[in-house]
């Protein structure tokens, strides 16, 4: 922790308050002009209706609370020289942090056509909410964030993830009494479960209670102290209550709660950071400080239009003043409120923020807009990664060896918390799970570092220590979001779930995908790691588990996402997701999705052919096939392209040892039939490669799939993904997908795959169908599979297993 100046225990001296309340009129002066002006933008002649922008949108209601905390918090950074990052949980404050980023000179630095000076003034105006321009939320756009808040519920999660491993760090959080009704930020309070003050930063909650939000009153407006304090209590946190009308009396008290609470702050961390210190040190013995901020709805604004009362209601959650090139006196009133903040002594002649006011901010980085907390990649260092042949299986034949899939991938993440910690006890990387690390068998990592646990632990826990740096909890919602804020703030990881329950937080994947979408687009912000998600314990192995943990839907919710940000990878053993893990540990910007299980499985590439396929993103498989049968070479030089009789593709784990046992039952029965077997890894190679940076060009996709054969394709997921990413493609409808179709129980893995229509019987029933010449013994080899159905669901039901030449079966290149 560095050396940093104490400030005076006192209340503001006169000037600095007059000085700070200056600068709040500055900001809430630029977050209503934002809203409602498209020229004029400093009043300097009398408003006017072709003053105001067609179009009124944007959210004033929670604005004036977030830039009262803006400005206080710039006094105590300047005071102190410490590091703060500003979140704010209110979707729509954003022309409230876009108007103090400009106050401060950083949002000029960043968009120099925004300068400082009356023209700036009007293009900051007009940008907002318009076509071209920003959107009302706390944007990727806006400097300073690492949260947009237009969905609600992640503030919270996303300060947390921030804070770990960062302990010079403090994240003042912002919560809105609307936001607080959610789930996800009712699960963030748990943070003191999990927050180390001996390595990591800190969060400052601030639950800013207006006492509504779009319609009508919020849960915890409403709620007296005493209960919010209860609430709070029981979660670990110490609030304090800030609460008034008059600015200055709030002022002074909102100041001398962050300040308090940062002298607690640092006092905890001094202490578990002290040589010696206890796990007993790692938790201030009455709670984190959390303040509880009540001020009113739109304070400023109009107090009552058309006799409506509008300060400190629902009405003052958006535009207070709706009717205003069509009323005069609702543009006689906006013309009042606007000066009430005397514009005139804001900005000097040539239109830029005077002096008085712009020297209040912190120098340089430590600006809430500038600091590099905020954008990430200035801070991201690439992970020191072992060499992957490390924990490569050995292959001497395809489909001989089984192994539980993801092992490898734990071991691999052992070593990288080991290559990656620092002398603190903290890191660059950390896995985050739903209390599932254990069965994903991904428990190798307990080998390195224990579950993070800052409360009391018993003689029976299991890896449990205030040191531990896996991330487990009952919650996708705070996984992912800790992870979010992790990689954001400049940082990697990966959050590893049950497929089904990926769903859970399916919506975060959506809104961090946009935000990646615009990041890359912003020359400012830095790439940062990519967001990588695991999912395992996937719908065809559940063994104990139903069919609500059946489901792959998370695949389907990705695939139309921004083509240069997601990515989607179906490993179909060991040594291929080692090879995929490692290239999304390396990647930037992108969200990548990876699906493997966790069962046994058979193992089918050395680590040089996961290379490979890895590189080429599908490819075929030729001792699989007739063409050039038993040969393991990918080498095709000299077969026709469209020689095979039939094509039989797979994609995942438990498909790719479906089609291969239809090709080896094929080979068995009908050797004279030309078959084709082609792996498919990264899904996304299935598009044009005009739609995606992955997509195979045309001749490739030709080159694997012919012209014109027919394909019988297995998929992990719902059928309708394939078919989706094969649209303009060569003759899409040769295509014949099985996958998942929403069939499914408790029951034996081979079920599964006939619940579904997707065994290898089935699968061999569709390539005799679909082949281009009838096979000799082809209606033997049908009546064969349907025998075999008929035998399985007898014997399921009879002896609970699968038949033994399925239980047992194994790539035989003898056949």
């Amino acid at each position: 922790m560095p050396d940093v100046r104490e400030i005076p225990h006192r209340s503001y001296e006169k000037a600095d308050l007059a000085a700070d309340l200056r600068w709040w009129d500055a900001a809430n002066y630029l977050t209503i002009a934002q809203i409602y002006l498209q020229d004029n933008v400093l009043l300097r002649e009398p408003l006017a209706v072709e003053h105001i922008k067609p179009r009124l949108l944007g959210h004033w209601g929670t604005s004036p609370g977030l830039s009262a905390i803006y400005a206080v918090l710039n006094r105590i950074i300047a005071d102190t020289g410490t590091e703060w990052l500003y979140v704010t949980g209110p979707g729509h404050g954003g022309p409230a942090l876009v108007a103090n980023t400009y106050l401060e000179g950083t949002y000029s630095e960043i968009y120099p056509h925004i300068s400082r000076d009356a023209d700036g003034v009007r293009r900051l105006c007009r940008q907002f909410s318009t076509p071209g321009g920003i959107p009302s939320h706390v944007s990727v756009q806006t400097p300073g964030s690492i949260h947009e808040g237009g969905e609600l519920g992640y503030a919270l999660v996303h300060a947390a993830g921030a804070a770990y491993d960062h302990p010079d760090l403090v994240v003042a959080c912002v919560v809105g009494d609307g936001e607080a009704e959610t789930g996800p930020l009712a699960g963030s309070w748990k943070i003191p479960a999990f927050l180390n003050p001996a390595r990591d930063g800190a969060v400052l909650p601030i639950l800013h209670l207006n006492g509504a939000k779009i319609a009508g009153p919020t849960v915890l407006g409403r709620s007296t102290d005493a209960e919010i304090s209860d609430y709070l209590g029981g979660q670990g946190w110490r609030p304090v209550f800030v609460e008034g009308t008059d600015p200055a009396a709030v002022f002074g008290d909102l100041r001398a709660a962050i300040v308090e609470a940062h002298r607690t702050i640092r006092a905890v961390q001094a202490l578990a950071r002290t040589d010696g210190a206890q796990p007993d040190d790692a938790q201030p013995d009455t709670g984190w400080p959390a303040i509880v901020l009540r001020t009113p709805k739109g304070w400023t604004g109009p107090k009552v239009v058309d006799g409506k009362k509008i300060e400190g209601t629902h009405w003052a959650h958006q535009v207070p003043l709706s009717g205003v090139r069509e009323n005069p006196e609702h543009l006689e009133i906006l013309e009042k409120w606007l000066r009430s903040y005397r514009p005139e002594e804001l900005f000097d002649a040539d239109g830029a923020v005077v002096e008085q006011i712009s020297s209040l901010a912190p120098a340089g980085d430590l600006r809430l807009g500038a600091t590099p907390y905020a954008n990430g990649g200035r801070l991201l260092r690439p992970l020191r990664l072992p060499p992957i042949g490390n924990y490569a299986l050995e292959i001497d034949e395809p489909g001989v060896v089984v192994h539980e899939t993801t092992r490898v991938l734990g071991e691999f993440m052992r070593d990288i918390y080991r290559e990656n910690s620092t002398p603190d006890g903290g890191g660059t990387f950390r896995l985050f799970c739903p209390d599932e690390t254990t069965s994903n068998r991904l428990g190798a990592v307990f080998e390195e570092t224990d579950r993070c646990w800052q409360l009391p632990t018993t003689d029976f826990d299991d890896g449990l220590s205030a040191s531990g740096r896996v991330m487990e909890v009952l919650s996708e919602h705070l996984c992912q979001g800790w992870l979010e804020g992790y990689t954001l703030s400049g940082r990697h990881g990966l959050f590893a779930t049950y497929e089904a329950f990926a769903m859970v937080s399916a919506s975060m994947v959506v809104q961090h995908t946009k935000w990646l979408q615009h990041a890359t687009s912003l020359p400012w912000r830095e790439p940062v790691a990519s967001l990588n998600i695991l999912l395992t314990s996937t719908c065809w192995r559940n063994d104990h588990n139903g069919f609500s943990h059946q489901g792959p839907g998370l695949i389907d919710l990705v695939l139309p996402l921004a083509p240069d940000v997601v990515r989607v990878w179906l490993p179909p053993d060991s040594n291929t997701l080692l090879s995929i893990a490692d290239h999304c540990f390396r990647s930037r910007d992108h969200v990548n999705v990876l699906v493997a299980d966790k069962q046994p499985h058979l193992q089918y590439l050395t680590l040089d052919e996961a290379n490979e396929q890895a590189a080429a993103g599908a490819s075929i498989w030729p001792w699989a096939g007739t063409e050039r049968a038993g040969i393991r070479s990918g080498d095709l030089s000299g077969v026709d392209a469209g020689a095979p009789d039939i094509v039989l593709a797979g994609a995942g784990d438990v498909p790719t040892q479906e089609i291969l046992a239809a090709a080896q039952l094929l080979r068995e029965w009908v050797p004279y039939l030309r078959t084709r077997v082609v792996n498919v890894l990264d899904l996304m190679a299935l598009l044009p490669h005009a739609d995606h940076p992955h997509g195979l060009p045309e001749d490739r996709f030709i080159e694997l799939f012919t012209r014109d054969t027919d394909v019988v394709f297995a998929f992990h997921g719902y059928p309708r993904a394939v078919h989706q990413l094969l649209h303009g493609r060569t003759h899409p409808g040769r295509f014949h997908v099985r996958g998942f179709n929403e069939q499914g129980t408790t029951t034996t893995p081979f079920d599964m795959v006939v619940l579904n229509r997707m065994s290898r019987y089935h699968l061999v029933l569709e390539a005799l169908a679909r082949s281009r010449r009838a096979p000799e013994k082809g209606a033997e080899l049908a009546e064969y599979c349907r025998a075999q159905l008929a035998r399985h669901h007898d014997h399921v039901r009879e002896h609970f297993e699968d038949l033994p030449e399925v239980r047992d079966w194994v790539w035989s290149p003898a056949h």
